[in-house]
This record gives structure tokens, C-alpha cells and sequence, in this order.
């Protein structure tokens, strides 16, 4: 069991992101001891439920505040307002109150959604991230970033709220149905393209073994990506600027993941956005060809090169990109790759040349 400490100036006390197996005992050992009088609930949505809800029970109804599982439909369409709104009544139904702590096992989408939960009920509950997918191990459960959807853009409404620890369990990623682990390592790519040129090796080298899930190459990159993640989250916490450079292909990814209606796995989606954004820093920033070829290759060995740009309009992931919560001025702004291998924050696009790109792509 590794313990990677996350240090925040906003946090009362270290979080700790926690890698290991079979970590059920260590969790319930520190829901004891650090809220012993609390009440317990655990959220997930419904296919982590049927897989995991009677082992959530068996080790953590112990618990003196046991209270309840409470689960929702899986799938991106349940980060809205709808189904927040549905988890809020559960709660408090259940006479939550302040001294509750949430655990919220799953994916990203059940980070976000519980995540915003315990950040609004009670202006702030307790939050514990236990995640399963590969996606929110190496990224999403890591940060504090928590939210839902609008239909008007992705992540619309949210907020940053810290967990009080992360328990990323590499028994969970030998569950996943393939597409939904390929998923993650689009996430992978993006830390390897953007500041870890071993991380891009490692991709390389040993692509045979991480398709296969051998353990210690997954513990290996999980580690890695959060590593590399709590340092950008430690140097710059509220995206003032820095921590922009994690947006790299999500600029185009997010307009696309809206337009299938959420359809088209996240992963998948930003993919596609790394593929444009490293054409964008090509011609832009003189970003070595041999790196976009490499990348094409890495999503292509990772079965992440399939996302079917001719089934978007351009002018629809245009107008998506005018209420992108990066745009100004309703102009969009992407995070590109430099001459020098670096990345460039905040760059700005036309429309002529971004449908160059797409339409390359």
C-alpha cells in the first residue's frame, strides 16, 4: 500500500490518496477513527451497485452511523440537476446533517455528483472518493473538482470541494469492461503528452502488459498520474492558471462528449480534442511532427483512435465551444504543446483554423 500526501493551503490537514489492493479494511478503519459519531452514506450509481453494494455493506454497516447505500442511474446523464436533486432528497429524508460523511464508490460521474452533493448539503459534508475506473484513479477523483451538467455546456455548475482522502483500489480496474479502461488511459496519454516523457515510454514499452492489467504496471501508472497530478493540484488548486495545462484536448473533447449526448465515453471524446489540439500546436506552435505521430500511434495501440469526427457538425461543436467555460469573449482557448515540448496555456483560435484541424482530424 502506497500513501501519496495531497498538501492544500485550503485543507485543515494532509489528503491522503491511498494505492493498494483490497482496501475496504484500511477505509473502514479510517472512517472509524476519524468519524466515529458521524452517519455513514455511501453513493453509487447502479451498476457499481450490483457489483460492489453488498461489499460496501458487509465492511462498512459496522459503522456505528451506518445509514444507508443510495445508488442512481450509471451514465454521464446523471450528473444533472435532476438526479442531485433526487440524492439531496434521500438524504435529508434520512435526517443527514452536518455531522454525515459521504462515501461516493464509482467513476467520475460519481465523484462529481456526490462530490457536489457533499459540498452544497449543509454548506459541506465529509467526503471520502473510493473510485473504481481508471479514469478516476489517474484524474477526476483527484483535485476537488465535483459538479453536474447544464444543457448548455458540461461541468457547468459545480464547484471545488476536497475529499478528506482517496482510496484507489487496483482490484476495481480488473472489473472494467475494455472500452472502459481504454477510457482511462486516454486520461494516461494526456499526463505522458503534456509533462512525463517516461510516462510516454512506459506506453510504449510496455503496451502489451497494460492492455493485459498486469497489476504491478497498473500501480505503477496510477501512482505516476497522481503523482503528477497533486503536483499540478498543489501548485495551483482553483485552475487560476497552471493547472489549465491538464486541459489539453478537453477543449474540443467536451464539445463533441455534449454533442453525442454523452454517449461517447469521455475518454474516447478527449482523445479526438488531443488529436486536434497536437495538429493546432503543429501549426501554431511548431510542435515536432515526430510527437503527433507518436500520440496518433499511443491512441491507436490503445484502441482510442475511433471516435467518428464525421458524425459532428463543425458548426455545432463551434457553437458548443462559445459557452466552453474556458472561452472568453466567446472565443474559445486551448492548451497547446510548444517547439520546446511545453505547454502553452490559454491559447487562442479562430474559427477557420480550428475547422482546418477538425476537419484534418
Amino acid at each position: 500500500m502506497q500513501t501519496l500526501p495531497i498538501q492544500l493551503n485550503t485543507a485543515r490537514r494532509d489528503i491522503n490518496f491511498i494505492i493498494g489492493h483490497s482496501l475496504w479494511e484500511p477505509l473502514r478503519q479510517f472512517l472509524h477513527r476519524q468519524y466515529p459519531h458521524h452517519s455513514l452514506f455511501v453513493i453509487c450509481d447502479e451498476t457499481v451497485g450490483a457489483l460492489y453494494g453488498e461489499a460496501a455493506r458487509e465492511q462498512l454497516a459496522s459503522h456505528p452511523g451506518w445509514k444507508a447505500l443510495l445508488s442512481f442511474p450509471a451514465g454521464e446523464s446523471s450528473k444533472s440537476r435532476e438526479h442531485k436533486d433526487a440524492l439531496e432528497d434521500q438524504l435529508l429524508a434520512r435526517r443527514a446533517g452536518r455531522d454525515s460523511v459521504l462515501v461516493a464508490i464509482g467513476g467520475g460521474v460519481t465523484g462529481d455528483l456526490a462530490g457536489y452533493v457533499a459540498a452544497t448539503l449543509h454548506r459541506g459534508i465529509p467526503l471520502i472518493h473510493l473510485p473504481t475506473t481508471l479514469l478516476a484513479q489517474v484524474d477526476s477523483s483527484i483535485g476537488g473538482k465535483v459538479g453536474i451538467n447544464h444543457p448548455a455546456g458540461k461541468n457547468l455548475l459545480g464547484a471545488f470541494y476536497q475529499p478528506a482522502a482517496i482510496y484507489a483500489d487496483i482490484n476495481f480496474l480488473h472489473s472494467l469492461p475494455d472500452d472502459e479502461y481504454f477510457n482511462g488511459l486516454a486520461e494516461v496519454i494526456k499526463y505522458a503528452v503534456i509533462m512525463d516523457d517516461e510516462l510516454w515510454g512506459w506506453l510504449e514499452r510496455d503496451s502489451e502488459g497494460i492492455i493485459r492489467r498486469e497489476n504491478a504496471l497498473l500501480e505503477r501508472i496510477v501512482s505516476r498520474c497522481a503523482q503528477l497530478k497533486i503536483r499540478v493540484v498543489q501548485a495551483d488548486e482553483k485552475e487560476a492558471e497552471y493547472r489549465s495545462i491538464l486541459n489539453f484536448g478537453h477543449t474540443v473533447g467536451h464539445a463533441i462528449e455534449q454533442l453525442s449526448r454523452y454517449r461517447l465515453k469521455h475518454g474516447y471524446a478527449i482523445a479526438a480534442g488531443m488529436q486536434i489540439a497536437a495538429r493546432l500546436s503543429r501549426t501554431h506552435l511548431g510542435y515536432p511532427e515526430e510527437r503527433v505521430r507518436g500520440l496518433n500511434r499511443l491512441l491507436e495501440v490503445y484502441q482510442l483512435n475511433r471516435t467518428p469526427l464525421q458524425d459532428f457538425s463543425f458548426e455545432e461543436v463551434w457553437e458548443c465551444l462559445q459557452s466552453d467555460k474556458k472561452s472568453r469573449r466567446q472565443s474559445p482557448r486551448f492548451t497547446l504543446m510548444n517547439g520546446e515540448n511545453k505547454p502553452e496555456l490559454f491559447y487562442p483560435i479562430e474559427k477557420a483554423e480550428l475547422e482546418d484541424a477538425f476537419s484534418a482530424t
